[in-house]
């Protein structure tokens, strides 16, 4: 499935919390693994506290030391610094794309607030650059458990474009000899979105039972996805559960302790997402562990 990791650093101990799982990865699908550094146009002197890296010959230098490290786990890393930019982020997507790498490894410094809701996670919008799966860890992740895979999340919802996400987390589960957690999500009376909710509050009983029917209509969707999963070696399971779709994923993510969740996204970002009521957007921000995001097709 990867066969070629692409790792932006940009010098700071806080992006290095992406290494263990790049390592990891690499040495079960065995990756390529490329270092990249992105020298900023008009960077500020700090990084996260750190010296930022200028100049070419200290990125450089820098890089030789993060292959090194991780040549004594086995893992051979080709090193790129990439020429001063003004958009460090489209830099990235666009040397994935010229690496030929299958998936961006990526941190997320978690600076919250106005400028994430306005411009979106760093990953959406590399995603929003191009077409090559993110996966995103978040700096806490380098206190967690190893990179170990044993149970991915994948977060369904009857369309072809959630299903994106499926081979990708299959792969990922045979690697590591995981289970799969396929997600369906079926709102409550409470919180059913938009116009339905509007007709809810009027017949309630109507609606109960049109919710209750939907719910045996997923557990039928996931059990066929499950049987195809299966069949391709994999352990899954399918779990229906019944809420807002954002409060239940992080609710299931916590409860079944999964070390990774796989989910595909339109990779609208910022105000967008936020008008779309897109779940990748709202997720990630609360969820402190792995998450990949593949890009669903466009006109879904």
């Amino acid at each position: 499935m990867f066969k070629h990791l692409l790792v932006p650093l940009d010098g700071s101990h806080l992006a290095e919390a992406v290494l263990p799982a790049a390592a990891s990865l690499a040495g079960r699908l065995g990756a390529r693994v490329t270092l990249l550094h992105v020298l900023e146009h008009g960077a500020p002197e700090t990084v996260h506290g750190e010296r930022h890296l200028a100049r070419s010959e200290d990125a450089q230098a820098y890089l030789d030391g993060v292959a090194r490290r991780l040549a004594g786990q086995g893992i051979t890393a080709e090193r790129v610094v990439d020429r001063e930019q003004d958009d460090v982020v489209r830099t990235i997507a666009a040397r994935a794309a010229a690496q030929g790498a299958d998936l961006i490894v990526i941190c997320t410094h978690g600076h919250g607030g106005l400028r994430d809701l306005l411009f979106g996670s760093v990953a959406q919008q590399v995603l929003s650059g191009g077409t090559i799966p993110v996966l995103l860890i978040q700096p806490a992740a380098a206190e967690q458990p190893p990179f170990a895979c044993r149970r991915v999340l994948v977060p369904l919802d009857g369309t072809g474009a959630s299903e994106t996400a499926l081979p990708v987390a299959t792969a990922i589960g045979r690697a590591y000899g995981g289970e799969l957690l396929l997600l369906h999500v079926v709102p409550t009376l409470m919180t059913m979105p938009g116009d339905r909710a509007a007709a809810a509050q009027l017949m309630p009983t109507a609606a109960a039972a049109m919710l209750d029917a939907e719910a045996d209509r997923a557990a039928r969707y996931l059990e066929a996805l499950r049987g195809r999963v299966v069949t391709g070696g994999v352990s899954a399971r399918a779990l229906v559960e019944r809420g807002e779709p954002v409060q239940a994923l992080l609710a299931a993510a916590a409860e079944h302790h999964a070390d990774l969740v796989v989910m595909a996204t339109h990779a609208r970002s910022g105000m967008a997402a936020v008008w779309t009521g897109s779940v990748a957007a709202r997720f990630l921000p609360h969820h402190p562990a792995p998450v990949l995001l593949v890009r669903a097709p466009t006109g879904e």
